[in-house]
């Protein structure tokens, strides 16, 4: 099932998503200084974005991480989670549609602070 899940959130949101991701991790990777942060938004575009049915969250890190985060949060963060958040509620809507919304807004979390969170 987890295999057809995830095909399924792949063509109802997965696509859409990822693409955000990609465009984000573009747009850091233009400076020297942003590739780190453009690499983390790639590295979190096709692990748990195209595919994350079956995968958690965990958060931690230090106070790099904080740092980055808050940079992060102003720049790209809160776009990428208002589009995960409207998403959500969009599938949110249907019955069928509610657990694909709820990793919808698993996606919103990510996005405000995705640096010092491990995917397993």
């Amino acid at each position: 099932m987890g295999c057809l899940g995830n095909l399924l959130w792949f063509i109802f949101g997965g696509a859409i998503s990822a693409l955000s991701w990609c465009v984000a991790g573009c747009l850091w990777c233009i400076t020297v200084v942003g590739i780190p942060i453009g690499m983390q938004c790639f590295k979190f575009c096709f692990s748990p974005v195209v595919f994350p049915l079956g995968k958690e969250v965990r958060y931690g890190g230090g106070a790099v991480s904080l740092l980055v985060n808050i940079i992060w949060l102003i720049v790209s963060g809160l776009p990428l989670a208002i589009e995960h958040a409207v998403m959500g509620v969009i599938l949110c809507v249907t019955v069928i549609g509610i657990p694909f919304g709820l990793q919808q807004f698993k996606l919103a979390k990510l996005a405000l602070m995705p640096f010092g969170a491990e995917i397993y």
